[in-house]
């Protein structure tokens, strides 16, 4: 099969190279090819341009026999290639200015760009809805076809998007469109467009752009303007994957590291906001950015002037941005948002080790943001090769132990990536390009890629500082499909402190939601070096939350096992109820009789110590019975039908309608005890709180305890057919709730007549 391969390509290259060079100008005919030896280049190349054979050679020697057949279609691929340009290069050779002008229009015509575009933001767009507002979002279109689509901005002309997104062109000399919409139930209104020249961009650097908006078949003159960034860069060819020389190689590897590792923790404590418009409704959050690192603060309740107290931090990078953008937001509902104001301030100079304190004026003069940040310097993240651990060596063990005396972090966390087995094939040709991403907390670390294989060896090191002993290590592999988002193949999380240091482990890889499992596994070795005191200290303070914001959605699923959750705690505590009132009824005589005098001794001898020492027992007592049971539980999901699932849908509903039904009228009924909605359970409840007031005033309470228990312990055997009560929750089933009180009828006097009477009446 090899053969034929090689002998396909060899026909096609001979082919191909008089072709070519007979449209450019060569003098032999097309009819009688040339035909050269099998994998011999002409060196008459200049020695500036290098030899992509040689260095294809060189870069996948160790991998020649596993990947021969893929190898040898790229290699006859190139020597095509490589035969055109030589065909060019002789032709230079032979014509002088020329031929070296003719070279010089193919080598741009083989060109390939890199567009990156921002789309930052809109300004006094127009007006499309009749609520006097729009509902915009951008479409941007090349050649006719769209590349990129935003998401809506609900009622709002000054719409903010932030979003980024690349996109390959082959051909500068074309434009690219800039339509904006309003988006609607039925047909989209168009709102203006605009249109950029690629060919008058200036390559690698990044341009700031304020299109303004028109519309030709319009009479508005001011359509707003469209605020963005545009960068467009040279790429290298297909080839780039392959082609590398160990020592370029070497240099993309260290930049790749470079890129990663933060030197320093930005400890950023938001405050309180002040100033802010007083027409402001719905909930006000803040909203901080630097790079591609953001955090949103809690939503309070609009006020003048908010108070948040509440503390992030940020990675610090090198060579990364230094202006953190602060924005100040309302919101109410789903649609509904609005931004009151925006800040920026340069860290450039910020000096290290100090809490600096910062008072921010919004733009437009709309309110003011006052936080507190801290620069604190990091040394507990690398990434090296597997031959070199940092914490095998003891002196670098020392180093990083003491390196964290005067920080926030209690410990380091050592990961090495192996290798995985077995992964999904995400591309065609029944390959992945896996890399792994690894997460601790909203620190981020991810290794290099690795073409066309199912079994990729990273053996790479990640060392990580570790801020919160209870945080999870979570190890997601993804393939990578160039310019497009990587597609997912397998997750793993696990905690740090069921960690096993010097122990490789094999893990089988797990889908998004982490429940079931996918294909694969994946081979780590982990050793996490922690002080207890510290991690101890740290569980009592907050939890760091996570920088990427999720919208929540609805999802039956989720919906199902959070009802029958809370449906085995109820059943839990119903469990221990109906235990306890087994022994007031005396069902078991020495049970009772154990339960009477525990109780009589307990409220006799009460101290508040015995209430921790109690809760001592049940941990003690529940270790016992774990260390005797070492049996673990997995969650098990039944595959249903469609109408099982209809019905469970329907149970779902109805339970959780009851339990919103129920709790809801419990509340409504306490509050209508004191707000006199029944003057006569209003009466009532007063003289009982004054008798128990009195009663608790001149009887100690460990006495009213005693008798409260002696009677309940003793009405079983007083009245045998007794009925069990709670005196509290009977008299609250009188109290009507807000319903019942707006489906009651208010008698009236015979002599009042409703208004529809009095109006017939008048007549």
């Amino acid at each position: 099969m090899d053969e034929n391969k090689k002998t396909v390509w060899s026909n096609l290259r001979h082919k191909a190279k008089p072709l070519i060079s007979y449209v450019k100008g060569g003098k032999k005919s097309p009819s009688k090819p040339e035909v050269r030896p099998e994998h011999k280049l002409d060196h008459r190349m200049r020695t500036s341009m290098p030899d992509i054979r040689q260095a294809h050679r060189t870069s996948s020697s160790s991998k020649r026999i596993k990947y021969k057949s893929e190898q040898q279609d790229f290699t006859a691929l190139h020597e095509i290639s490589l035969n055109m340009q030589l065909s060019l290069q002789n032709q230079v050779l032979d014509r002088g200015g020329e031929g070296m002008h003719l070279l010089e229009n193919t080598g741009e015509f083989m060109k390939t760009y890199l567009l990156t575009i921002n789309l930052k933001e809109g300004r006094n767009l127009v007006i499309r809805d009749r609520c006097g507002t729009s509902d915009p979002y951008v479409k941007l279109k090349l050649e006719g076809k769209t590349i990129y689509k935003s998401k809506v901005v609900y009622k709002n002309l000054n719409p903010v998007w932030n979003e980024s997104f690349s996109c390959p062109v082959s051909n500068l000399h074309q434009k690219l469109s800039v339509k904006v919409y309003d988006r609607d139930l039925t047909t989209d209104d168009f709102m203006g467009s605009n249109r950029i020249s690629l060919d008058k961009l200036e390559t690698e650097k990044t341009h700031p752009l304020v299109l303004n908006l028109n519309d030709p078949n319009s009479l508005e003159e001011d359509m707003g303007v469209i605020l963005l960034d545009v960068c467009l860069s040279l790429r290298d060819g297909d080839s780039r994957k392959n082609s590398r020389s160990p020592h370029h190689a070497k240099r993309l590897s260290d930049s790749h590291r470079k890129v990663q590792l933060w030197s320093g923790v930005l400890s950023i404590t938001l405050v309180e906001g002040t100033d802010l418009p007083e027409d402001g409704h719905g909930d006000v959050y803040v909203r901080f950015r630097l790079g591609s690192q953001k955090y949103r603060s809690k939503s309070q309740c609009y006020k003048f002037s908010p108070q948040w107290r509440e503390r992030f931090e940020f990675n610090h990078f090198q060579d990364g941005p230094n202006i953190l953008e602060v924005e100040v937001w309302c919101k109410e509902g789903r649609k509904y948002e609005e931004r009151f104001g925006m800040s920026e301030v340069d860290l450039s100079g910020l000096p290290v080790g100090q809490r600096q304190l910062y008072t921010c004026v919004l733009s437009h003069g709309r309110g003011r943001v006052i936080f507190l940040i801290t620069l604190n310097p990091c040394s507990g993240v690398s990434i090296s090769d597997l031959c070199a651990p940092p914490l095998e060596e003891p002196n670098e063990r020392d180093n990083l132990t003491q390196c964290k005396i005067n920080m926030r972090d209690i410990g380091f966390l050592q990961v090495k990536v192996i290798k995985a087995m077995d992964l999904l094939a995400a591309d065609l040709n029944g390959k992945s390009d896996p890399f792994c991403v690894l997460e601790l907390g909203n620190d981020r670390l991810q290794t290099h890629t690795i073409y066309k294989t199912l079994n990729p060896e990273w053996n790479k090191v990640f060392t990580f500082p570790v801020k919160d002993i209870h945080d999870a290590l979570e190890i997601t592999v993804f393939d990578e499909d160039g310019d497009k988002a990587p597609d997912f193949l397998g997750k793993i999380s696990i905690p740090l402190l069921s960690i096993h240091n010097g122990q490789q482990i094999t893990c089988p890889l797990r889908k998004d939601d982490l429940e079931k499992l996918t294909k694969g596994t994946i081979s780590l070795e982990l050793e996490v070096i922690f002080n207890p005191f510290r991690a101890s200290a740290r569980t009592f303070q907050p939890k760091e939350k996570k920088f990427q914001e999720d919208n929540p959605k609805f999802s039956k699923k989720i919906l199902a096992r959070n009802v029958v959750r809370v449906r085995d705690l109820s059943r839990a505590v119903l469990s221990v109820l109906h235990y306890i009132k087994s022994c007031f009824q005396w069902e078991s005589i020495q049970r009772s009789i154990t339960a009477f005098l525990v109780f009589l001794l307990t409220v006799w001898f009460w101290e508040f110590y015995m209430l921790p020492l109690f809760l001592v027992l049940i941990i003690v007592w529940n270790y016992l019975q774990v260390a005797s049971e070492r049996a673990g539980q997995d969650l098990e999901s039944e595959k249903r039908g469609l109408i099982e699932k209809i019905h469970m849908v329907q149970e779902i509903v109805i339970t959780v309608q009851n339990l919103l039904e129920e709790t809801a009228c419990l509340g409504e009924r306490i509050k209508n005890t004191f707000n006199w909605s029944v003057p006569f359970l209003s009466n009532l409840a007063f003289l009982m709180l004054v008798l128990v007031t009195v009663i608790m005033y001149f009887i100690p309470m460990r006495y009213i305890v005693l008798i409260w228990g002696i009677n309940k312990f003793t009405k079983k055997l007083r009245n045998p057919y007794a009925i069990d009560n709670n005196e509290i929750l009977d008299f609250l089933t009188r109290v009507p709730s807000d319903v019942q009180k707006v489906q009651y009828s208010e008698p009236r006097a015979a002599g009042w007549h409703s208004p529809l009477r009095r109006k017939r009446n008048t007549v």
